[in-house]
């Protein structure tokens, strides 16, 4: 499915700064991936609206579309690389006031490839939400 045209239009119908797709609301979901990865996903969220509060159900994702000019201004403060960097860049977003809509996809595992998720991502996740909890 194409969900740029969607996106497009809740941006232009809120004036959202950022939309974001997100696999954790109604009419979202996840389709390939194995039990293991879903509840590391499902996890990493929970900790972050836990801790952080950021008015958003899905900080893992990557499929957003930005104002060019708030994509400027957030990246100025935004020092994480990695998984870390999706979660940092909206709740840096949420924290200057932008105004982030959200939209249901569902995420299509990869064909080719095999994911970068291991351990060491998971370490670097939880370093980055413990600093954002304590510099946002």
């Amino acid at each position: 499915m194409f969900y740029h045209p969607l996106m497009s239009r809740k941006q232009t119908e809120t004036g959202a700064s950022i939309v974001t797709g997100t696999r954790y609301v109604r009419g979202g979901g996840v389709h390939g991936w194995n039990l293991m990865r879903k509840l590391t996903s499902r996890g990493a969220n929970v900790l972050a609206q836990t801790f952080l509060w950021p008015g958003v159900s899905d900080l893992t994702g990557s499929f957003r579309l930005y104002k060019k000019s708030v994509l400027e201004d957030v990246l100025g403060s935004v020092v994480s690389k990695g998984y870390v960097f999706q979660m940092e860049i909206i709740v840096r977003a949420s924290r200057k006031g932008y105004h982030i809509e959200e939209v249901p996809i569902t995420f299509v595992d990869r064909v080719y490839g095999t994911s970068k998720l291991g351990g060491s991502e998971i370490v670097e996740y939880l370093k980055g939400l413990i600093y954002l909890l304590f510099t946002t």
